[in-house]
């Protein structure tokens, strides 16, 4: 009777093990973007962040304001502790998250990161980097003023 019920927790321990260290490469970024980075940009910090993985799905996020200017920008690249970077484009703005408010002339940003993720930083002892809001930052290419 021990023994089935051992082998089940091994095997639960092990499949635990794989999906929390199996690599991931969620991110988009492509070289000419990371080029445009490089040479001129915009960097905004996060003006709260919540991790909290083991509720599930979508409790992994930083909250940003941004400038109104920036609403039309093609992509922007996220950076987290970790020496971490995920390109994405902007999609779904809004002016409150989570009891956070924009500011007249900006609107907020959520980009969450996977659960999985965050879940190997904390083993790996960034807990309190990865909660910290100056270690998440939102970076733009600057725009052109014409």
């Amino acid at each position: 009777m021990r023994r089935p019920l051992i082998y089940g927790l091994i095997l639960l321990f092990s499949l635990l093990m794989i999906i929390i260290w199996w690599p991931v490469n969620d991110s988009n970024c492509s070289p000419v973007n990371l080029l445009r980075l490089k040479k001129q940009n915009f960097p905004v910090k996060a003006t709260q962040v919540v991790v909290k993985p083991w509720l599930g799905e979508h409790h992994v996020y930083g909250i940003f304001q941004v400038p109104d200017e920036y609403k039309e920008s093609r992509f922007f690249m996220l950076s987290i502790p970790g020496d971490r970077k995920y390109c994405s484009r902007p999609f779904g703005y809004r002016q409150n998250y989570d009891d956070v408010f924009a500011e007249p002339g900006t609107h907020l940003i959520r980009r969450y990161i996977r659960s999985r993720i965050a879940i190997k930083m904390i083993f790996q002892g960034l807990y309190f980097q990865l909660n910290n809001p100056q270690n998440w930052t939102l970076t733009f290419p600057k725009l052109n003023v014409n």
